[in-house]
């Protein structure tokens, strides 16, 4: 495949963190992606979670991630869909693995906005080449849509969010410096963000500072995320133990992750046959 103004896209990936791809999904990418959503919903793992909402937003939202029998259900997508061809193609590399999906769920009135945070906070990787590729259901309007903060991924590491409904920079390390408060002072931040339809992604390091909009009344937002990594990407030992009820947290039993933080030293290749490689096609394999 190949993508419409493929230069820019590559050096705004690289040098400003995020980037939206209009159609980069064609119908057939969107089924299979919508048929390993579904299957995520009915099958909820122990990671899954429902996030009380506040006085003002009380709805609840929905989230699940690194489902440890979700490999065979995104197989399909996977090796079928256009995804991994598209981060392929914006790294120039043919090689691309898989690392996790994650799911979320707003709906039934107002919720609260997914607090500021860097992936990265909660992941034993580093790497030019690791990326997030966030897949929506329906259209999503600029103001509701993922926001972040342009160039974030080459910044200072901040600590990880607990997603505390009372405190969005309440640390789950103690030692990494502490979140911002973006959301007191938006203006000091160069934030970014774009309307979405079905069949466009964003891509972002999982190192951008980001955070999702609100849903409302009467709005309902699915989405899908894919995390992928490429030959670049390295252990990087965590500061601590992220705690089971963190939102963004892998490390939980029987997690790839925790196999690899016992296996692995800072600066070895990450690998484990729990994240396969998926290209090129025909070497797709553990």
């Amino acid at each position: 495949m190949s993508l419409p103004n493929l230069s820019r896209l590559r050096h705004d990936l690289r040098e400003q963190g995020a980037i939206h791809v209009p159609k980069a999904l064609d119908a057939n990418s969107m089924r299979l992606a919508r048929d390993a959503y579904q299957w995520s919903l009915c099958h909820p793992s122990p990671n899954c979670a429902h996030f009380q909402g506040t006085p003002e937003a009380p709805s609840k939202f929905y989230q699940d991630l690194l489902n440890p029998n979700a490999l065979p259900a995104y197989r399909r997508l996977l090796e079928e869909s256009f995804a991994a061809d598209v981060v392929a193609e914006l790294w120039d590399s043919p090689d691309v693995w898989f690392m996790y999906e994650q799911v979320f769920l707003k709906e039934g009135g107002e919720s609260r906005r997914t607090p500021w945070h860097q992936d990265s906070s909660y992941l034993p990787i580093t790497g030019e080449k690791v990326a997030v590729m966030w897949i929506t259901f329906e259209p999503v309007r600029k103001e509701d849509s993922l926001e972040f903060v342009r160039g974030s991924h080459r910044g200072i590491l901040y600590d990880g969010s607990r997603f505390d409904p009372n405190d969005d920079t309440a640390p789950i390390y103690g030692t990494l410096p502490r979140l911002p408060d973006i959301e007191a002072d938006r203006s000091r931040w160069d934030i970014v963000s774009w309307a979405v339809e079905p069949g466009d992604v964003l891509i972002f390091h999982p190192a951008m500072l980001h955070g999702g909009a609100p849903a409302h009344q009467g709005n309902r937002r699915s989405t899908l995320s894919l995390r992928f990594f490429g030959e670049d990407a390295v252990y990087r030992a965590l500061p601590g133990t992220a705690r089971v009820g963190d939102s963004d947290n892998p490390d939980r039993p029987g997690s790839p992750f925790q196999d690899i933080q016992r296996k692995l030293k800072d600066g070895d290749p990450f690998r484990h046959p729990g994240f396969p490689k998926i290209r090129p096609r025909a070497q797709a394999s553990a």
